[in-house]
This record gives structure tokens, C-alpha cells and sequence, in this order.
């Protein structure tokens, strides 16, 4: 486990876990599968811990897994909240053994909750504005995972709403946070009226998969892939910072997949 910070850390932690030399064997579902080079996905994830760290963020590095080649995409595994680290049970069942050693990282931030079987549950399904969890019924996440984090989440006061997604993985391959108040959606794969009272910007028609972008303060983590979405974000103010994860994108990831980013817990 490798951990660096820039001066002037403003208490972020992020975890990510390195690219695995068999990343190839990822499991694709909705992308045709095209040639996916494991070295170019590493350095471009190294560039997305750079960037992380220049953000702000402490980022705990986890090792790669020969044996695992999703576990880059460490959000799947935990939903991480002020007040407790939920520990999914993943969609896939090639990638269950994956939260063991995320959760080994995550208990010495917040007290851990599972979600147990037989419900399954993606940490990309899930999408957090203040207290209310908007969770994606998708092909990964069921009703009894979503009933669970309901039951989990309920006694810190969130209030967790399902949402129907279509034609993508996850909820948030659909829709994202760019701003407190300020939702980018993909109109093709996921409903506006769930969001009622957030502003929806929507991605740029010739630019399918560009709603996922990743919230880091004020500033937006954002793929060099979809520079006409990236444009819309900046006429709003937005201070949009590109990266480029076209290599990660083969495999049906992007910048939220690969780190959990939570603010540490002043000591008690």
C-alpha cells in the first residue's frame, strides 16, 4: 500500500488500486470488446492518482491482483459515507472476492457494513447528492442489494430512492454530480424526473458516454474523451479538469470507477 499527499491537504482521502496485469479479462457487457493494453491502463491510472493528488487528496495506492482484473474499479466495492464504509457484494461474480482488501483499507477510516446475500450491489449504482442515495436497478445491483442499503443507511438519516437505468452498466454511467446542485445525465439511459430540484445538464448527442465525470471539491475529474460535454461544463463555470482514461473506457470504466473519495474523520 503506497500513500502520498500533497502539502496543503484539505483531509480527502482517495483509495485506488492499481491496474491488473490481466485487465484484458475484464468483464464487458454493453461495449463490443476491443484490444485493452494493461500498460497504457496503468499509466494513464497513474496520471488520474497525479491529478487526484493535486486535488488535494491523500491517495492510498492498494496493490494490483493478477487474479482480479476489474479490481481497479474500486468504487464498486464500497459506498463510503461520513458516518460508515458499506461494503458491497458485487453483480459480477468474478469480481467477489474483490472488497476484501479495500475493506482491509477502509476500517481504519469508518466502522464497515456488508451487504450480504443473496442481494448484490455496485458501488457504480449509486449516486449520493446530500442525504438522499439515488441507487440504479441495473444488471450488477437488485432490489434486495438496494433493500439493504436502505436498511443500512436509514439510521443515519438517508434516504435511498431506486432509479431504472437502460442500455449502460451502472447508474452512474448515466448520471453523475458536477456541482452540489448540478446533475450530468445521459437522457438515452436514465430519466430526469427521479432528479427533481437539481439542475440537468445533458451530454452532447454525438458523445454517448460522456456522463461520468468525478466531484473532487469544486473541481470536476472529467475523460479527454468527450470534449464537446467537457465544453458544456465550462460554459456553467465549471472547473473542469481533463484526463485521459480512453484505455479504462475499453472496459467499461471512467473517472468515478477508480477511487473511493471520502474526508477523513478528525480523531475523536
Amino acid at each position: 500500500m503506497v500513500s502520498t499527499a500533497p502539502d496543503g491537504n484539505a483531509g480527502l482521502v482517495a483509495v485506488t488500486r492499481d491496474v491488473s496485469p490481466n485487465f484484458s479479462r475484464c468483464e464487458i457487457t454493453y461495449l463490443p470488446r476491443t484490444e485493452i493494453r494493461a500498460d497504457v491502463a496503468r499509466a494513464q491510472h497513474q496520471e488520474y492518482e497525479r491529478l487526484l493528488q493535486r486535488l488535494g487528496c491523500e491517495v492510498v495506492s492498494l496493490p494490483a491482483d493478477p487474479e482480479l482484473p476489474d479490481s481497479v474499479f474500486v468504487e464498486d466495492v464500497a459506498i463510503v459515507l461520513d458516518e460508515v464504509a458499506i461494503i458491497t457484494r458485487p453483480g459480477a461474480p468474478s469480481r467477489r472476492p474483490e472488497p476484501r482488501a479495500v475493506a482491509s483499507a477502509l476500517a481504519t477510516h469508518r466502522p464497515l457494513a456488508s451487504v450480504a446475500e443473496p442481494g448484490t450491489l455496485d458501488g457504480g449504482d449509486v449516486l449520493r447528492v446530500g442525504r438522499t442515495l439515488w441507487v440504479g436497478l441495473s444488471g450488477r445491483s437488485d432490489a434486495a442489494g438496494i433493500a439493504q442499503l436502505a436498511a443500512l443507511t436509514a439510521p443515519h438519516g438517508y434516504v435511498v430512492r431506486p432509479v431504472a437505468v437502460r442500455g449502460c452498466l451502472h447508474l452512474k454511467s448515466a448520471v453523475t454530480a458536477v456541482a452540489p446542485d448540478t446533475l450530468l445525465l445521459q437522457p438515452s439511459w436514465v430519466d430526469s424526473a427521479p432528479f427533481t430540484g437539481l439542475r440537468i445538464v445533458e451530454v452532447d448527442p454525438d458523445e454517448p458516454h460522456a456522463a461520468n465525470a468525478l466531484l473532487v471539491g469544486s473541481a470536476v475529474v472529467y475523460g479527454a474523451s468527450h470534449p464537446r460535454t467537457r465544453e458544456r461544463l465550462e460554459r456553467l463555470g465549471l472547473d473542469v479538469r481533463s484526463v485521459d482514461v480512453s484505455e479504462i473506457e475499453k472496459a467499461e470504466g471512467a473517472v468515478t470507477c477508480c477511487s473511493l473519495i471520502f474526508q477523513r474523520r478528525a480523531p475523536e
